[in-house]
């Protein structure tokens, strides 16, 4: 194909609200570096942390409230930065280094920056924050990253996966999350407590499921094994009926605020507790009785490993995990795409396309 010389993006000029995404249709396409490629995007999923990175609602250790973006030391953002981490696309060029038979194939994007070569995790990044990501027409990215996933699902279908998948399959690694466990999932109905629902299956694990009302029904669908309806009654007697007097082995908790120490009294003696976001409330009050007196386990967790990675790749391809389209939306209506995201009124993930597609 004839790559064109300008495209359109949504670009995010700063911290703060929607007017902070600007949709351009006259920025530069990227060339490919050397040992990267050019990927003509086709999807690309929308995530949480696009949302608190425009926000700059990371906080820091000394202010909670503050302004700040999501690596709170050795910031990569600058602005405009174009957002986008779940990107799905066709490799239309290469740059020195690169195989020149690789254009054309059709590549999930690993957004992960490992910046190490071990498995520590302590200075990761991603497209999307530390360099541009794919809510744009092209993208370019290290080669490496691009990655062939032998399935017949659609453009739309593997966006779903990669941001939240790998965000899950983390927690649950943190966690040891084994086969017979049962484990309680918050925030069930979003991408990443949908993701951990079908990758606790995958591990032969038992979940049960808090979410909002009206979605019980599709919790059931993805593989919950009980739905708990948040807000109705006291969640320990809830959970404790939903599990038939079961031990709750692990709890991994995406809301955080006012649930957070019922899903400590939750929890077994020695059980395990992992969280990867707080959509109710980051600042939370933590009784350290319980924790030590229960001998329990509590993990913080973001993003994943190169390992984590190739495990979701591998559950696509066995098919051991499915997508949850919530909506699909052109680029140019982003604002309208990240409002309905931020209402929550869906199951899954929502997915951003060109405006061409």
């Amino acid at each position: 194909m004839t790559i064109p010389e300008k495209m359109a993006a949504v670009l995010l000029t700063g911290h703060g609200a929607l007017d902070k995404l600007v949709y351009d249709r006259d920025v530069p396409v990227p060339t490919p570096a050397d040992d990267e490629v050019l990927i003509r995007v086709t999807a690309c999923g929308m995530n949480n942390t696009d949302v608190w990175v425009r926000q700059g609602a990371y906080g820091t250790e000394d202010d909670p409230s503050a302004v700040s973006t999501w690596r709170r030391q050795g910031n990569t953002l600058t602005f405009p930065r174009i957002q986008g981490t779940d990107t799905v696309g066709h490799i239309v060029a290469v740059g020195a280094g690169v195989d020149p038979k690789r254009i054309g194939e059709r590549v999930m994007v690993d957004f992960s920056i490992y910046n190490r070569d071990d498995d520590s995790l302590t200075d990761i990044d991603y497209m999307g924050h530390g360099r541009d990501g794919g809510y744009a027409e092209f993208m370019a990215l290290p080669a490496k990253n691009a990655h062939v996933v032998a399935t017949d699902l659609t453009d739309i279908e593997l966006a779903t996966f990669c941001c939240a998948y790998l965000t899950g399959e983390r927690m649950l690694e943190r966690a040891r999350l084994s086969a017979g466990e049962r484990v309680l999932v918050t925030g069930a109905s979003g991408g990443v407590g949908s993701a951990i629902i079908q990758l606790a299956r995958a591990r032969g694990a038992i979940p049960i499921a808090v979410a909002g009302p009206g979605k019980e029904a599709a919790m059931l669908d993805i593989g919950a094994e009980a739905v708990v309806t948040r807000g109705k009654g006291d969640l320990v007697e809830a959970v404790h009926a939903a599990s038939h007097g079961q031990p709750i082995d692990v709890v991994a908790d995406l809301v955080g605020g006012p649930l957070f120490n019922d899903l400590l009294k939750i929890l077994r003696p020695e059980g395990r507790y992992s969280t990867a976001g707080a959509i109710a409330g980051p600042v939370v009050q933590l009784d350290l009785r319980t924790m030590y007196l229960k001998q329990l386990e509590l993990h913080g967790s973001s993003q994943g490993s190169r390992a984590d990675f190739r495990r979701i790749v591998g559950y696509i391809e066995s098919r051991k995990i499915r997508p949850l389209v919530g909506g699909v939306y052109p680029l140019s209506e982003f604002h309208r795409a990240q409002t309905d995201f931020m209402a929550k009124n869906f199951v899954g993930k929502l997915v951003v396309v060109p405006d061409e597609r």
